[in-house]
């Protein structure tokens, strides 16, 4: 019974070890990223306001998605053990932390939103884990026994993993087909010892999310979807030019000023938001906020006015996340270009 207590005891201390240290970031997070700032009161002119501190903290579900785009630029030419996924976590709670400082100044972070952030952090956190202690060992060797050129799953989940990553952009990660995915591994697999491993590995990884997705998607299916869409107040546009623009609604005047409008959110809205700024549009007002962050990318390593920089992987260029006044939103899009850097995305409530 002895050497039976000793390997319990031992195993308990294991998992107590894993659970600590999964749940180091977010302790720290808790503890160590409060800011000291005071929210300032406004003036909504929106009919909808929505909670400020969600442009900053809608931030971290999109650095998943931007670390997935990564993944799969990264391995179209190279192979998965390329990619840094200590480096992928790293960013996420560190992008958290600062954000989560600066939402002081915005307002209270509610409960739901920050058990999200911490909840998807740590399932990240596990999910890059395990591929990169995967793909260092045992993917790695099978690299190793194919030689230097991509088998044709090489090169077949490459491209899975490019359509997967702008799947993301607009449409819920749960709503992908991750069975077909794996299907179409199995279909093109050949007899190479790399395409067997491939099948056999990337296939159990898409079944396994097919069926978190399907737990995720009833859960939402209980607890409603979010609202697809946005209201905001925009001057500088004629009528014909808002009408002209796809998804967008115009619902009323505002007096003083203003038309206010309802489009599409997400990706969709980033484009939107440029292609005003192009034609002189000013945002007085989205969702009744009056402070909104964007990610733009250059080859500047960093810039004084940005919130955080982030190197992303397999493009050697850098992610910066912008905060501005909702009324200055336009004229700093506009003026990008000019500071040598690109529109990204425009985070929204």
């Amino acid at each position: 019974m002895k050497p039976l207590a000793t390997l319990l005891k031992r195993t308990l201390q294991l998992l107590l070890m894993l659970v600590l240290t999964l749940a180091a970031p977010s302790l720290y997070v808790e503890t160590m990223c409060r800011g000291s700032g005071t929210p300032t009161p406004s003036t909504p002119l929106s009919a909808e306001a929505r909670p400020e501190i969600r442009t900053l903290l809608t931030y971290p579900e999109w650095h998943i998605v931007h670390a997935y785009d990564d993944y799969a630029t990264l391995i179209d030419a190279g192979d998965p053990h390329d990619f840094g996924y200590i480096r992928a976590i790293g960013g996420y709670w560190s992008s958290l932390c600062t954000l989560t400082r600066a939402a002081a100044d915005l307002g209270e972070i509610d409960g739901g939103t920050r058990q999200l952030v911490h909840v998807i952090g740590v399932s990240f956190t596990v999910e890059m884990l395990m591929k990169g202690l995967y793909e260092e060992t045992i993917g790695r060797v099978a690299t190793i026994a194919r030689g230097p050129a991509h088998s044709p799953l090489d090169d077949l989940s490459a491209q899975q993993a490019a359509r997967y990553a702008a799947f993301l952009q607009q449409v819920p990660w749960y709503q992908y087909d991750f069975r077909a995915d794996a299907a179409a591994l199995d279909a093109a697999a050949t007899e190479a010892l790399r395409d067997r491993e491939r099948s056999l590995a990337l296939g159990l990884e898409h079944r396994a999310r097919a069926s978190y997705a399907d737990v995720i998607a009833q859960a939402v299916a209980a607890t409603g979807f979010d609202d697809l869409t946005l209201q905001m107040v925009v001057t500088g546009l004629t009528p014909d030019q808002i009408e002209a623009t796809t998804g967008v609604t115009i619902l009323r005047e505002i007096p003083g000023g203003g038309v206010e409008v309802e489009t599409p959110r997400y990706r969709v809205l980033t484009g939107i938001l440029a292609e005003w700024a192009d034609q002189g549009a000013t945002i007085r007002d989205m969702a009744g906020n009056d402070q909104i962050l964007f990610t733009a990318l250059s080859d500047t390593a960093d810039f004084d006015d940005a919130l955080a920089s982030l190197p992303r992987q397999g493009y050697g260029d850098t992610r910066h996340l912008f905060l501005v006044p909702v009324p200055d939103l336009a004229e700093a899009l506009r003026s990008l270009a000019d500071r040598g850097l690109t529109l990204e995305h425009v985070h929204d409530y």
